[in-house]
């Protein structure tokens, strides 16, 4: 009996993707003003760019949506729906000026103060809830809250005495 070796070849593509990637905080985080730019993992950067279009797309099916509302009805939906998805540039503008000033004097703040204020306001979490989470009262964080809040209005009339407040991205020409 003789010895035959066979030999079996198969062609596999395999496709070598880098571990990291280098995004641009800006394109994804609103507050950031300048170029930012960090490695993270792919599989993270593919998540921000998944959630980026999902947004996008959501946006548009309520816009497409919108003419389905029932116009008889007397509660103000159609207002609310038309005034939150304007196309209107400068309104647009306006309203991201405003988020970018409050990103700021919510940076300006102590780092507790700023979490806790973004956690109840922002997040929607009960102040009862803050407190549990950080192991302190609830009445330590009414207290934060409360003197954050008297600090973003001292920020605001310390920095804004013109009316409008101007971001930095405006007065970059950005």
């Amino acid at each position: 009996m003789s010895n035959t070796n066979i030999t079996v070849t198969t062609n596999i593509a395999v496709e070598i993707t880098p571990a990291t990637t280098t995004i641009n905080l800006r394109d994804f985080y609103p507050w950031y003003t300048h170029d930012e730019f960090v490695e993270v993992p792919t599989a993270t950067a593919e998540e921000l760019f998944a959630d980026k279009r999902y947004q996008k797309s959501h946006e548009q099916r309520i816009r497409r949506n919108m003419a389905f509302y029932s116009l008889d009805r007397e509660d103000g939906i159609e207002a609310a729906a038309v005034a939150c998805h304007t196309d209107n540039p400068e309104y647009i503008f306006t309203m991201m000026e405003r988020h970018c000033n409050l990103c700021q004097a919510l940076n300006s703040l102590p780092e507790s103060q700023g979490k806790r204020i973004d956690a109840h306001y922002l997040q929607g979490k009960s102040r009862k809830e803050i407190a549990q989470a950080e192991g302190i009262s609830e009445r330590a964080v009414n207290y934060s809250i409360e003197r954050g809040l008297r600090a973003m209005k001292k920020y605001f009339s310390n920095n804004f005495q013109n009316g409008v407040p101007k971001c930095p991205q405006s007065e970059a020409g950005i």
